[in-house]
């Protein structure tokens, strides 16, 4: 059961409280991501996400990282395409200094013009990071393939050159846009006193209001899919594929798990069996779906030798003309069923993940949906839904993006 209300300036409080565990998580979840950015201000949300931990008008940097470790508990953060979330986890004695921290965090960052040089280089090393990880570039240039030059597709870190530009205004100007509360959601999850917890609300966000200008919108539309290739001295063959998916707000997002459980989402699933297991083609190989606010999509991802790639493309191909075609059994619609309700359930046996779980949902889709909610909604998919919906997706022209060397004579 959730306990939920909105405070005068427009933050919203959720929580579900669990008494029998001793630990309470806690998130500030904000509607800030690489979705909201235009192509000067790339990266610019993760990099507000970075700056927010470098000092307040009352701590230093590291005085925030001591004094969450003083009590044993974590503080940290992560930003995607659309929400950035501020997240503490400690014992519940001490659930108010963990909310203290965070609207500390969020409410009070001074944005030091020499912290913003240093961390510059900090996000420019995570940047080169992930850029020497083909699977990470792969990834990235799938949604390229997708999506073309919408803001669904450009990378949540940004480019080196973005990040280099960005002045304290753009920063601030941004940041104060975003960061309010009407843009807002204060998820908590484990043993807490909900009437104190509307308390200590009231007292760390009092003053916090929202600025006059509105809200950012955002609409993606549909691209003509392509391939793209990125040469890359290394010795595999990194090779996506993406087919359409389904946004975060429909219930086709159950058959969708059905479907990717069944063709890739797993050690039993086709892919894995028949590329890997049965022909040893791939160490790795596997599909997973990527669900966002307005669109969504199913991406392949295989990594293999150059000599095996035609190979593997041909038998990828053969199983997607399965998955079109007679898709699934009933035994693995059920089998698949199980699957997912129960890799659901063990998923939430953690108060972060529960937190995670209802902050994101209220904050992306204004609702929440409870264990049993879900679960009756994965019982309610029928196998007539899934054949529909799996021949809707694999009949569709798929993006390719492959990453690897020699690009110029490579043929798929």
């Amino acid at each position: 059961m959730f306990n939920q209300t909105t405070l005068p300036n427009g933050l919203r409080l959720i929580g579900e409280k669990i008494p029998h565990f001793r630990s309470v998580s806690i998130g500030m979840w904000f509607g800030a991501g690489s979705q909201y950015e235009t192509p000067e201000q790339s990266g610019i949300s993760h990099f507000i996400e970075h700056m927010l931990f470098k000092g307040t008008k009352k701590r230093t940097a590291r005085q925030i990282a001591e004094v969450m470790d003083a009590v044993g508990g974590n503080l940290n953060a992560f930003t995607s395409k659309e929400c950035t979330c501020f997240y503490a986890k400690v014992t519940d004695a001490w659930l108010k200094l963990a909310m203290d921290v965070l609207s500390d965090l969020t409410l009070n960052s001074v944005f030091d013009e020499a912290e913003i040089e240093k961390e510059k280089g900090v996000v420019i090393e995570e940047i080169l990071m992930a850029d020497d990880s083909p699977e990470d570039v792969a990834s990235e240039l799938i949604m390229l393939a997708r999506y073309g030059d919408q803001p669904i597709a450009r990378p949540i870190l940004g480019s080196v050159e973005s990040v280099k530009s960005f002045s304290r205004e753009d920063i601030l100007d941004y940041y104060k846009w975003l960061y309010r509360p009407d843009n807002c959601v204060v998820a908590i999850c484990g043993n807490f006193d909900w009437d104190q917890v509307v308390e200590m609300a009231g007292e760390f966000f009092a003053g916090w209001n929202p600025p006059d200008k509105a809200l950012p919108t955002y609409e993606t539309k549909p691209a003509e899919v392509t391939e793209l290739r990125r040469e890359k001295d290394i010795e595999q063959m990194h090779l996506c594929l993406s087919f359409p998916g389904v946004a975060q707000s429909t219930d086709d997002l159950y058959p969708l798990s059905i479907i990717n459980a069944v063709f890739g989402g797993s050690m039993s699933s086709r892919l894995f069996q028949s590329i890997r297991e049965q022909r040893g083609l791939v160490y790795t190989v596997y599909s997973y779906p990527s669900s966002f606010s307005d669109t969504g999509c199913l991406v392949i991802y295989a990594g293999t030798s150059e000599q095996k790639l035609a190979e593997v493309m041909k038998e990828l191909r053969v199983e997607i003309s399965k998955m079109a075609g007679e898709c699934m059994t009933k035994d693995e619609f059920n089998q698949a069923k199980e699957q997912l309700k129960g890799s659901f359930i063990l998923g939430l046996e953690s108060t972060s993940s529960r937190m995670n779980s209802m902050g994101r949902r209220l904050l992306l889709q204004n609702e929440t949906l409870s264990e049993e909610q879900v679960i009756e909604k994965i019982d309610a998919v029928t196998y007539e839904q899934v054949l529909s919906l799996s021949k809707t997706i694999f009949e569709a022209p798929f993006a390719v993006a492959l990453v690897g060397r020699g690009m110029d004579k490579v043929q798929l």
